[in-house]
């Protein structure tokens, strides 16, 4: 089941109280590591190689001013070909 942006929007401000850190947690094939890496804001990242190379673990933890700067990055992140948001 999908949420509708509405109804995530509602989750985050129900979950969070923002300002606050926000972990953003993405899998990309290596491939695609520097456009994750390009739509998120200066923060803390890491990233970590899958066994085989193949894949690309990345990991955020942003200041958010609120879920709507929250959901702009998943809408960014939406458009990067084989992107998992966890």
């Amino acid at each position: 089941m999908s949420l509708s942006i509405q109804d995530f929007k509602k989750k985050l401000d129900e979950e969070h109280a923002f300002p606050e850190v926000y972990m953003f947690k993405f899998i990309v094939p290596s491939s695609a590591e520097q456009e994750v890496l390009d739509i998120l804001p200066e923060g803390k990242t890491t990233s970590r190689a899958s066994k085989q190379g193949t894949y690309i673990s990345v990991t955020a933890e942003l200041m958010m001013g609120t879920s709507d700067d929250v959901i702009a990055i998943y809408q960014k992140a939406h458009k990067i070909e084989g992107l998992i948001a966890l």
